[in-house]
C-alpha cells in the first residue's frame, strides 16, 4: 500500500496539533498549518521540494507575522476594569463612622463595610473617602 504525499503531510499536521494542544505554544499550531499547505501542493500535484518550500515559507512567514501581534495583545493591559479592579480609585461617602476596626460607605451606589488604610484614622458621616483596596466585602479607606 503507498501512501500519497499529501496524506503524509496532514499526518504531519496531525501530529504537529499534539503538542499544539498539550503545551499551549501557538508555534506548533503554525507549522501545522504549513503542513496543511504543503499536502493542498502535494494534492495538486506539486514536487517534494515545492512541498518542502511551501512548509518552510509559510510557517515561518505565520511565525514572523503572527507572533509580534500576539505578543502585543498579551502586553496590553485590558482598557476596561471590571469586578472589584473598577472600584480601586473611586470616591466614596462616609454613611457611618469609618475607623480601623470597620463602618459604612456608599460606593458606586452600593452600601459597602469599610475601614480605613491606616488604622489611627477616622472619617466621619458625609466625608468623601478615596478607595485604594477591596479585600473580600470591606473597602479599605483613605
Amino acid at each position: 500500500m503507498d501512501i500519497e504525499a499529501w496524506v503524509w503531510w496532514l499526518i504531519g499536521a496531525v501530529g504537529l496539533g499534539i503538542p499544539l494542544v498539550v503545551t499551549a505554544m501557538p508555534e506548533f499550531g503554525m507549522f501545522a498549518v504549513g503542513a496543511v499547505a504543503a499536502a493542498v501542493v502535494a494534492g495538486l500535484g506539486g514536487g517534494v521540494v515545492s512541498q518542502f518550500l511551501v512548509f518552510v515559507i509559510v510557517s515561518v512567514a505565520l511565525i514572523a507575522v503572527v507572533r509580534p501581534i500576539a505578543n502585543r495583545h498579551r502586553a496590553q493591559r485590558p482598557e476596561l476594569a471590571t469586578g472589584i479592579e473598577a472600584l480601586k480609585g473611586r470616591q466614596a461617602v462616609v454613611l457611618e463612622r469609618v475607623d480601623g476596626n470597620g463602618g459604612r460607605i456608599k460606593l458606586a451606589g452600593e452600601i459597602w463595610s469599610a475601614r480605613t488604610l491606616d488604622a489611627g484614622q477616622s472619617f466621619d458621616a458625609g466625608q468623601q473617602v478615596d478607595v485604594v483596596e477591596i479585600e473580600g466585602a470591606t473597602a479599605i479607606v483613605m
